[in-house]
C-alpha cells in the first residue's frame, strides 16, 4: 500500500471515493500511522500493526484533536507495547474503564455533595409530594399547617400578637438534612413542649414518619444515622403523654347550652355547633360538609372521614331541619361569609362564650364528639352503633367481620338519640317548623 509523508494539507484534503465505504491513508515516516476516513468525510488516525501473528487497528483519535506529531508518538508507543508481547487493545480498554471509573467517582461525590448539603424543608417538599396520594385530606393538611412560616398579619387566632407564629416544624426546615440529629431534635421538643405540647407532639409523630422515610430513599439515606434521630427516650419525655381530656356536656346542662347557642348571632355557628352535638362527628368533618353531601332521598349524610376516607350516618331529622335553614355561600354547608369559596373558621370564641352565658366551664368543641358519645349510654345504644356513627374503628372481631349495619338500621338509633337530646334540652321539633327557627320550651 502507497505511504506518503504526513503533512496537514495532505491529511485535511484526503478524501473517500463515493463508491467505497473508507479509505486509508498511510504514512510513511511512522510504521502503522494512518487515517481512515468514510464518504461521510469523517477522518480519524488509526494505528495498525500484527500482535501474534493476527492484525489489529485501533483509533487514535479525530485530526482536529491530535496533531501529526503527537499522533506519530502514539502510534509508536502502540508499536513499542507489540514489541514487549503487549496486546495495545487491552491499554485502550484499561483506559476507559479507568475513565469510567473516575466518572462514576465523580458522580457519586456529586450526589454526596449534593445529599450532605440539601435542607430538610427541600426534602420535606418531596416527601409531601410523594406521599400525598397515600393521605387524606386533613393529613396533608397537618403537614402544611405544622410547617408555615407565619408572620401572616390577621385578626383571629393569634391571641393579641395581630401576626400569625410559625409552626412547630418550621425551626427544623432550613436546617441541613445531616445536622437534623438527636440532640437537634431533643432540644427542638424540650422548646415546643413549653408552648403547646399538643402541636408539637402532633409534628413529632410527623417529623418520625418523615425520617423514615428518608432512611429508605438511597439518595438522603446515607446522611442520616442508622437509627432514626427523632425515636429517642429524651424527646418522647420532653414532649410528655397527652392527658385523656374529660369535658363533656352533663344531660341536665343540655337545656342550658341549647338555648345560649340558640341565641348566637351568626345562625350558620349556631347550626355548627348544634350539629356538631347531634351527629358526634370531628369538628373538622363537620366544617367540610358539602350540600352534595346531603341526600334528602335517602336521607344520608356523607362525612368526610380522616380514618376510613368516609363514612354515611342518618341524616336526622332536626339536623336536616338546621342545615336546610342555612343560605347557600357556596359549596360549603357551612360556608364563611368573610372568605369567598371558604367554609367558616371553627368558631372557639362563639362557643366558649355561649358556654359562659350556659355557666359551663371548659367545653370544647371536640368535647361536643365526646358528649355524644357519652349521653348515648344514658340510652342503652349498642356501642358499635355509636362507633360506627362517630367514625371509630370497630374494636372486636364480631365488629369487624360480623356487623354491617345498613343506614335505615343505624337511623333507627340515631333518630331515638336525636329526640331524647332534644327532650332533654327542652326543644320541642316538629318536621313542619320553619326551617332555621325551633322554640324552646320551659317546663317549669
Amino acid at each position: 500500500m502507497a505511504k506518503v509523508a504526513f503533512t496537514a494539507g495532505r491529511v485535511s484534503g484526503f478524501k473517500c471515493p463515493p463508491e467505497k465505504k473508507q479509505a486509508f491513508l498511510w504514512d510513511a515516516i511512522t510504521n502503522g500511522l494512518g487515517v481512515r476516513t468514510t464518504p461521510a468525510g469523517k477522518p480519524a488516525y488509526v494505528f495498525q500493526g500484527v500482535y501474534q501473528g493476527k492484525d489489529i487497528r485501533l483509533t487514535i483519535g479525530s485530526p482536529a484533536a491530535w496533531s501529526i506529531p503527537n499522533a506519530q508518538a502514539k502510534a509508536r508507543e502502540l508499536q513499542r507495547l507489540i514489541d514487549a508481547g503487549k496486546d495495545p487493545r487491552d491499554l485502550k480498554r484499561d483506559a476507559v474503564a479507568d475513565a469510567q471509573a473516575k466518572g462514576a467517582a465523580i458522580a457519586a461525590a456529586a450526589i454526596e455533595a449534593a445529599a450532605h448539603a440539601v435542607t430538610v424543608g427541600e426534602v420535606w417538599a418531596a416527601y409531601v409530594a410523594e406521599r400525598t396520594p397515600q393521605w387524606g385530606e386533613l393529613h396533608r393538611q397537618d403537614h402544611e399547617r405544622l410547617t408555615r412560616a407565619g408572620g401572616e398579619v390577621s385578626s383571629r387566632g393569634t391571641r393579641g400578637r395581630g401576626v400569625t407564629i410559625a409552626g412547630p416544624l418550621y425551626p427544623l426546615l432550613p436546617l441541613a438534612l445531616r445536622n437534623l440529629t438527636a440532640p437537634v431534635v431533643e432540644a427542638w421538643a424540650a422548646g415546643e413542649a413549653q408552648t403547646r405540647p399538643t402541636a408539637a407532639r402532633l409534628a413529632w409523630r410527623l417529623l418520625k414518619a418523615f425520617l423514615g422515610w428518608c432512611a429508605e430513599q438511597p439518595q438522603y439515606a446515607p446522611v442520616l444515622p442508622s437509627t432514626n434521630p427523632a425515636k429517642t427516650r429524651k424527646a418522647r419525655e420532653a414532649l410528655g403523654k397527652p392527658t385523656a381530656k374529660q369535658d363533656s356536656l352533663l344531660k341536665e346542662q343540655l337545656s342550658a347550652w341549647f338555648a345560649a347557642v340558640g341565641n348566637i348571632g351568626n345562625p350558620t355557628v349556631a347550626a355548627y355547633l348544634q350539629t356538631l352535638l347531634l351527629t358526634g362527628a370531628r369538628p373538622g368533618e363537620v366544617l367540610a360538609m358539602r350540600w352534595d353531601d346531603l341526600n334528602t332521598q335517602w336521607h344520608g349524610l356523607t362525612i368526610r372521614d380522616k380514618v376510613e376516607g368516609e363514612r354515611v350516618i342518618p341524616l336526622t331529622p332536626y339536623v336536616s331541619h338546621l342545615l336546610h335553614g342555612l343560605p347557600r355561600r357556596n359549596a360549603f354547608v357551612f360556608a364563611s361569609h368573610r372568605t369567598d369559596g371558604a367554609s367558616l373558621t371553627e368558631p372557639n370564641h362563639a362557643h366558649s362564650k355561649a358556654c359562659t352565658v350556659a355557666g359551663i366551664d371548659g367545653l370544647t368543641l371536640h368535647g361536643l364528639r365526646r358528649s355524644f358519645g357519652t349521653l348515648t349510654e344514658w340510652l342503652e345504644v349498642p356501642a358499635g352503633v355509636v362507633a360506627q356513627i362517630q367514625g371509630h374503628k370497630p374494636s372486636a372481631t364480631a365488629e369487624k367481620h360480623y356487623r354491617v349495619r345498613p343506614l335505615d338500621l343505624l337511623r333507627l338509633h340515631h333518630e331515638k338519640i336525636e329526640a331524647w337530646i332534644l327532650e332533654q334540652a327542652g326543644v320541642q321539633f316538629t318536621s313542619t317548623n320553619e326551617p332555621g327557627k325551633l322554640r324552646l320550651v320551659n317546663e317549669n
